[in-house]
């Protein structure tokens, strides 16, 4: 998934009204499953029980201001993308699975596939994660890739540090040291429960994107930032969907460059992995 241009130029204020009002009216309707569109009557009277000032998002009961009518157009979309799309990409293990083995087969490269933090009976492969570098392999043709970097990422300039990030990521290419791109993989097939370790993960990636922003503004260095989400149970049903809008928020805040949700990894990895290929050979 890749952001909508019409909302990519927000002011951090657009983004905090965006928040404030999630938090407070709820992302989605109770007993729907769905992703929530709050009317503007519902935005307004939740910015009055904040203590907050209506008249900033409307002139009147149906009349939105500039800023009101973005607010609906944006939550709207929103709750579009994830209703429509999203939720359609999500797998379960067994999808997965079953994808991660036709991968495999039909691959002639070899690339690392770890096993998941579960136990007993629920340890096995991290389908999602081999998924992502099966693709990556096959799409560069074996080409260098530090499919789990145990180091933090550096940035240099002639012979000088520029930037080192807080947190290891989970993917680089085509190394930690000066990346074209940097990935996440957020795969949670086997949890019975959304705790605050999966939601932690969504906030470490918006971390990793403040500094990416900081380095591309400050610097005019530009990595590729991904983030890599499946999952359908966990994401869709255990209580993640206000993360998956806080997900779309961040992408349209330009803190990940696309997020790639369950089986859209097929499609659109071998088209990223060229682009990084092309980045790399730019450099030389």
């Amino acid at each position: 998934m890749i952001a909508n241009p019409e909302f990519q130029n927000q002011p951090k204020m657009f983004w905090a009204y965006i928040r404030t009002l999630s938090q407070h009216l709820g992302s989605t309707v109770r007993g729907e499953g769905q992703i929530k569109i709050p009317t503007l009557a519902e935005m307004c009277t939740g910015l009055g029980e904040l203590g907050l000032d209506p008249r900033k998002i409307a002139a009147g009961e149906e009349k939105p201001t500039d800023l009101g009518a973005e607010l609906h157009k944006y939550f709207g979309y929103r709750a579009e993308v994830l209703n429509g799309f999203v939720e359609s990409q999500l797998m379960n293990a067994e999808q997965a699975q079953a994808l991660y083995d036709e991968l495999r087969k039909k691959s002639k490269y070899e690339c690392p596939t770890p096993m998941n933090k579960q136990k007993g009976e629920k340890a096995k492969p991290a389908y999602f994660t081999g998924i992502v570098n099966t693709l990556i392999a096959s799409s560069t043709k074996g080409a260098e890739c530090n499919y789990s970097p145990m180091k933090l990422t550096t940035v240099t300039r002639d012979g000088a540090a520029v930037r080192t990030l807080s947190r290891r990521i989970d993917g680089a290419f085509p190394g930690v040291v000066n990346p074209v791109a940097l990935w996440e993989i957020k795969e949670y097939y086997y949890t019975t429960t959304f705790g605050s370790r999966i939601a932690d993960g969504v906030y470490e990636t918006l971390v990793d994107g403040m500094e990416l922003e900081e380095l591309r503004e400050r610097e005019g260095i530009d990595i590729k930032h991904y983030l890599m989400v499946d999952a359908h149970e966990t994401w869709w049903e255990l209580g993640g969907r206000p993360y998956l809008c806080r997900m779309v928020d961040m992408l349209h805040m330009r803190y990940v460059d696309e997020i790639l949700f369950g089986k859209e990894v097929v499609d659109r990895l071998p088209i990223l992995a060229q682009e990084w290929m092309r980045l790399v050979a730019e450099r030389g």
